[in-house]
This record gives structure tokens, sequence and C-alpha cells, in this order.
């Protein structure tokens, strides 16, 4: 079937790119190094990791924050827009950063106090990327990972498979989903899995003769 072989695509297994390096994520300064931990991304994080990002110089739109953040994390952390630019205007209404342009080409660089201001607290903003590394370990992002090849496999079999091959397809995926909540359920948890759309609940009571 082309498109779909070994690897899916080039860079494989599974996907273009191909599974995420978890050492990637320790090559940022101050990611993983435990720090406060936790788990939970403050809203002071993002203004840190924004303003830690423009002190290594050049020019960034809010989208570009958006994406360098979630890429340096492997996807860990992904602020939304709506924390985003919020900060963004928060710190340009304190004079550390300067606008230039309009809309979505507006760009951001650091002013002098910015930059005064950075060097001053550089371990602290190093330390917004601590939160991220509290969200995760090697083996969660090898597991977010996973959830991402298959899900690619998922998109392709439906993109370019035969009726059998998408029929053979959800036999596997509602095996799956029923092995995960019996995981659950072995470790003593009530995990009944929901029945997904056109199938039948596994305790549903026979239809009599």
């Amino acid at each position: 079937m082309p498109g779909f072989g070994p690897g899916f695509g080039p860079g494989g297994p599974m996907g273009p790119e191909g599974p995420v390096d978890p050492k990637a994520l320790y090559t940022r300064r101050g990611f993983g190094r435990g720090g406060r931990g936790g788990g939970r991304v403050r809203k002071g994080d993002v203004r840190a990791a924004i303003l830690d990002l423009l002190a290594e110089g050049g020019q960034w739109n809010g989208y570009q924050l958006i994406q360098e953040i979630a890429g340096r994390t492997s996807g860990v952390w992904r602020p939304s827009a709506g924390s985003v630019y919020p900060a963004l205007q928060q710190l340009e209404d304190d004079g550390l950063i300067a606008p230039e342009g309009e809309g979505r080409r507006r760009m951001y660089s650091l002013t002098d106090a910015g930059r005064a201001y950075a060097q001053e607290h550089a371990d602290e903003l190093g330390a917004s990327w601590d939160a991220a590394a509290g969200m995760t370990d090697e083996a969660a992002v090898e597991f977010h990972d996973l959830i991402r090849q298959v899900m690619m496999a998922v998109m392709e079999v439906r993109r370019a498979g035969s009726a059998d091959q998408l029929a053979q397809a959800r036999a596997v995926l509602t095996q799956a989903r029923r092995s995960l909540y019996l995981i659950l359920a072995e470790d003593g948890g009530d995990a009944a899995a929901p029945a997904a759309d056109g199938e039948p609940e596994d305790d549903a009571p026979e239809a009599s003769a």
C-alpha cells in the first residue's frame, strides 16, 4: 500500500520524525534539574520562559515562542495562545520587550531594560523550565512518544487503508482499549471500559429467545 510500509516514512519508526530522544529534554539549560517539580506550570513560568528565549537574541513572534517551548520540551509543555499573548503584553507594558510590526507579523525582542533583567535573573528564568521537568520523566516521555506513534499509524490506516484493513484496525483498537482498562482493573480499581459507539456493553443482558 503506497505510503504505508515499515517505519511509516522517512526517519521511522512509525513517523516522519521517529521517536523522541528523552535525552533531548536535558539539552536545554535549566530543564531537567528537578527544581520545584510538582508538575504544575504557573503563569509566571510562561513569562519567564519567554524572557529566557528572547535573551538568546533575535526576534520572535507569539506563535514561534509557543512552538519553541513545545519543541524544547518534546511537547510536554505547550503553552496556549491565551497564556502567551497576555504575557507578551505584560512584558511590553513593563518595558522589558519591544514589538515590531503588526498583527501576526508582530515580532518581539528584549529592550535594554529587558536584557539587564534577564542577566540579573538568569537562574530564575532558567528555573521556569523545571516546571515542565516535574511533569515527566524518561519513561513518561517514551510513553508520550508511543501514543504519538500509534496515532500516526491510525491516521495512516484511515487515509490509505482498504475497507477490510479499516475493519482490522478497528478490531485492534477496540481490543487495545479493553486491555488498557483491564490494566487498571487488575490494580484493584473499578475501571470497566465504557462501550464504544456501536459496541454492545459487555454486561448487557442477553435477548430472550
